[in-house]
């Protein structure tokens, strides 16, 4: 069962949820809006001839860091990882992430292969982001990018990410171009 926005408000003040800079005027009827950071990895292409995901031969990134009056020109069939200005998690509700449907209605996918965020784990997200549309899309930090919703699950878990060594700290390095 997914909390409404009277229980997020509730878990918040008891701490079962944890949100950074935790602002009422983006949390929904049942769900909780997120915002884009000033940091962003773009893939680069000139220097990564191929991918291998079984040998871990894996893309060369590179990060850019843009001030907030600034923007971003994301052109059609362009992917980039952005990463979320709130830090957010629980020990005790599964956390999911879901797209803004006024976004998809501009083929803006916001895509995170970690849509779901288990009990425990707390972290700034980082977002699959791509322009399927034929004309570029402007993307701003701190615009809103996706929301969170937060359900309860049958019993609380025998181990969380804590308890099993994957307390995130966020993996936003291990992405990051080598200088």
């Amino acid at each position: 069962m997914f909390l409404s926005d009277i229980d997020i408000k509730k878990a918040i003040n008891k701490k079962d949820i944890a949100i950074s800079d935790f602002d009422i005027n983006r949390l929904q009827p049942a769900s909780y809006d997120i915002l884009l950071w000033n940091e962003f990895l773009v893939f680069g292409r000139h220097r990564t001839p191929y991918i291998d995901p079984v040998k871990k031969e894996l893309p060369k990134y590179k990060e850019i860091i843009i001030k907030d009056d600034e923007t971003f020109v994301l052109h059609p069939w362009v992917s980039i990882l952005w990463k979320s200005i709130d830090y957010f998690g629980s020990d005790k509700y599964l956390i999911q992430l879901s797209w803004k449907s006024s976004l998809a209605r501009i083929w803006l996918i916001v895509h995170n292969t970690a849509w779901l965020i288990n009990p425990g784990h707390y972290l700034n997200i980082a977002f699959e982001l791509c322009n399927l549309n034929s004309v570029p899309i402007i993307l701003r930090p701190k615009m809103e990018i996706a929301q969170l919703l937060f359900s309860t699950i049958s019993s609380h878990p025998e181990q969380n990410y804590k308890k099993i060594g994957r307390y995130s700290k966020e993996n936003w390095t291990s992405y990051k171009e080598k200088q």
